[in-house]
């Protein structure tokens, strides 16, 4: 009996051996700027649930939320040479290190959140992706940051005329910089973790940013007037060190990559239910909201088409009319 027990066990140790060797037990580091009642972080609680389940609970996520581990950009920069393992990060701040993402920040490029997932998710998605290795990071899933909509200070937005003379924060980007300005605000590019002081002492008057972001970073204690403007379709980015991703198992790979779609859906999910609750909590908190006519909208769009042609030669004019193709198939299926 004693023989046939060891007997079994040895087996059994065989089996899970190839099993377990698999999977290393890991901690993977998860730097975000925003604040840990984003919906991001259900994404990432997803996307832990998911690994651990697959790794038998070697692979565990850890998180750091508001920029603990440097801005969007100083983080990516630490995935990037392989001192951080992973970043959830808005594609805007990393125009400067692929330029091709400068699509994504095109004013008015998406009409709605099925339209950009259609596009993200889909063989667009999938190219841009496989341009970013060569930047030394891996993208695993596009994750929601959402459509950004402008605040400020001083007074409603109703109209172009109303954004003359508007100090507005943007993304230290350059197209973000150019649209802002090119519908006549005074557009100042600043890190994210010094707006909020910026517009309490009224260095600047207003910012842009999602719903869900303007609320969980309590912007209503120092903005009065908010309108929807729709003006960008912002995605996360949930990127890998390439250095450190080519270290792992196939089998650790796969389950990232599939965790982070996981996540992706999660994450999505509780994006647009916070956003709509968002928008309500800020308007109990006394922010005044207008939403832009459409007509309005309109003359945006119109007025920041040179946008489009002042960056094509660094985005790439094929990578613009690839997205633009993309985005046809899903209005003209």
């Amino acid at each position: 009996m004693l023989k046939t027990a060891l007997l079994a066990s040895v087996a059994a140790l065989l089996a899970a051996g190839p099993a377990a060797a698999q999977f290393q037990d890991r901690t993977i580091r998860v730097s975000n700027g925003v604040q840990e009642e984003h919906p991001a972080s259900a994404g990432v609680k997803a996307m832990a649930t998911c690994a651990a389940e697959k790794s038998g609970g070697a692979m565990k996520l850890q998180a750091f939320w508001g920029g603990t581990l440097g801005g969007d950009l100083q983080a990516t920069q630490s995935v990037r040479s392989g001192t951080l393992e992973m970043v959830i990060t808005s594609s805007s701040p990393l125009v400067g290190i692929l330029p091709a993402l400068g699509v994504l920040d095109l004013p008015f490029l998406f009409n709605d959140e099925a339209e950009a997932d259609a596009v993200l998710d889909g063989e667009f998605g999938d190219y841009l992706s496989s341009l970013m290795p060569a930047a030394g990071v891996v993208n695993l899933a596009y994750w929601e940051n959402g459509f950004r909509h402008l605040t400020n200070s001083r007074k409603p937005v109703a109209k172009l005329e109303d954004l003359s003379g508007l100090k507005i924060r943007v993304m230290q980007n350059n197209i973000f910089l150019d649209t802002f300005k090119t519908i006549g605000a005074n557009a100042v590019p600043m890190p994210g973790p010094e707006v909020f002081t910026a517009l309490e002492t009224r260095a600047i008057d207003g910012h842009e940013n999602p719903y869900v972001n303007i609320e969980t970073s309590r912007m209503y204690e120092v903005q009065e007037y908010i309108t929807e403007t729709k003006h960008a379709y912002t995605p996360f980015l949930v990127l890998y060190s390439k250095q450190l991703f080519d270290q792992l198992s196939a089998e650790e790979q796969a389950a990232l990559t599939e965790c982070a779609k996981v996540g992706r859906d999660t994450q999505r999910s509780v994006s647009r239910k916070q956003s709509a609750a968002s928008v309500e909590k800020l308007k109990e908190e006394g922010m005044e909201l207008t939403v832009l006519d459409p007509s309005e909208q309109a003359r945006m769009r119109e007025m920041v088409r040179p946008v489009y042609e002042r960056h094509a030669a660094e985005i790439g004019q094929d990578v613009i009319d690839r997205a633009q193709a993309a985005i046809a198939q899903k209005r003209n299926p």
